[in-house]
């Protein structure tokens, strides 16, 4: 099998299998995405879809299948995943912000270490990110400072710093306070507004349906939808997915 393939598509996933204590969790999943696109992964808790945004970043080994970055194999490469990770920008729901470093020295750490650049270029370009995500006066301020909104909009910064092809976000809001859901769902509309390669899972379908270019329905070991946002939440197919936007939207409110 060969190291690449001729591909339109930045991301691609060939019959992709993932098995946990011999059960499939994801089940000879294929899936595109073109340089640009924001594909949004929705789906019942457990279904997969952090699973897959795992494999991609190698964080998981795969069963069976490929994945491809730009053409190049990338899935079960231990060697070098290292240097693969940095092509592939991954935010999490914990925001991994080392406690006894500042802002800025967080967000330089791995372009000063694992790419070698000039800190000179690295610092500029750290501080307009913290400008344009509303974080101009953090620089030099530590983590248990800020908000959990806050941490999560440097997690963000730390992450474009490297100058990665493709940025995953793993349910990036779920920790965090109501209130300081939307600062952050607003850097990444921006993201989007400026057209980098994002795979969104989230639960935050007002959200999803406004930044989506894709909408990907997972659940049942595979992709049970693959449409428009619009389609998606008006007129979904897969009577799975039916059910679910019924019971996310009606479900009774909880009291306090």
């Amino acid at each position: 099998m060969g190291g690449e393939i001729k591909t339109m598509a930045l991301l691609e996933i060939k019959n992709l299998t993932k098995k946990f204590d011999g059960n499939g969790i994801l089940n000879n999943v294929s899936v595109s995405v073109e340089r640009g696109q924001v594909v949004v992964i929705l789906g019942p808790s457990g279904c997969g879809k952090s699973t897959l945004l795992r494999c991609i970043n190698g964080l998981e080994t795969i069963d069976s299948g490929e994945i491809y970055l730009d053409g190049e194999l990338i899935s079960n490469r231990k060697k070098d995943m290292h240097l693969i990770r940095q092509k592939i920008g991954m935010v999490f729901q914990s925001y991994d912000l080392f406690p006894h470093m500042s802002v800025l020295d967080n967000i330089l750490l791995g372009p000063l270490i694992a790419q070698k650049r000039a800190r000179r270029e690295v610092e500029g370009e750290a501080i307009s990110w913290l400008n344009r995500v509303g974080l101009p006066d953090k620089k030099n301020a530590f983590p248990r400072t800020l908000s959990g909104g806050q941490k999560q909009r440097v997690a963000i910064v730390r992450s474009l710093c490297m100058h990665p092809e493709v940025m995953l976000f793993d349910e990036v809001t779920a920790a965090l306070d109501p209130e300081m859901v939307r600062e952050v769902l607003d850097v990444m509309m921006d993201l989007a507004e400026q057209g980098k390669t994002m795979l969104i899972v989230t639960h935050q379908m007002q959200f999803a349906r406004a930044v989506a270019d894709r909408i990907l329905f997972v659940d049942q070991g595979g992709i049970l939808e693959d449409t428009d946002p619009e389609t998606f939440f008006t007129n979904p197919k897969n009577p799975r997915a039916k059910e679910f936007l019924e019971n996310f939207q009606f479900a009774p409110r909880k009291k306090a």
